[in-house]
């Protein structure tokens, strides 16, 4: 029950932070002076994100419910503070090594493939599953750096290192 009740306070901050995010971003100038395309306005990003937040806030404190009275966790089952180290470690060496020192498509492939590799592939199973497992990962890793590439660069007009 304390799990559950942590959940609702944890959505409700979650959620506090969303809507402030989306009435940040609502209120940017909009740069409409300098003739910019409306969906290119500087708030539009945060605007996204505070919505997504929010939302994610609502299906946590809904989920708190369901989950908690069935009796069985939702959070980390079966997780553990080895990955959440490593999930850690994985994040701090792609933000502060490989991004800027490749460049940002490479970085991001790598980074996408190692981390789907890390925690998805059976190490028990036969050579054909980790194989197709191996090629997944691949796959993940490559839609991942491309799509996040050209969504930054095209839709969102940013250089990226």
């Amino acid at each position: 029950m304390r799990m559950a009740m942590a959940d609702r306070l944890t959505a409700a901050l979650l959620f506090l932070l969303g809507l402030a995010l989306l009435n940040g971003g609502y209120t940017m100038d909009r740069l409409e002076i300098r003739q910019i395309h409306p969906a290119s306005i500087p708030g539009l990003v945060p605007m996204i994100l505070g919505f997504l937040l929010a939302l994610c806030a609502a299906l946590l404190f809904a989920a708190s419910f369901s989950a908690h009275e069935r009796g069985r966790a939702m959070v980390l089952s079966g997780g553990s503070w080895g990955r959440l180290g490593l999930t850690a470690a994985i994040c701090t060496v792609y933000a502060l090594g490989l991004v800027g020192w490749l460049p940002y498509f490479w970085a991001t492939l790598i980074f996408a493939t190692t981390f789907a590799m890390l925690f998805s592939f059976p190490l028990h199973a036969p050579r054909r599953a980790q194989a197709i497992a191996a090629l997944a990962a691949l796959a993940l890793g490559t839609g991942v750096a491309l799509g996040s590439s050209l969504l930054f660069q095209e839709l969102f007009l940013v250089r990226l290192p």
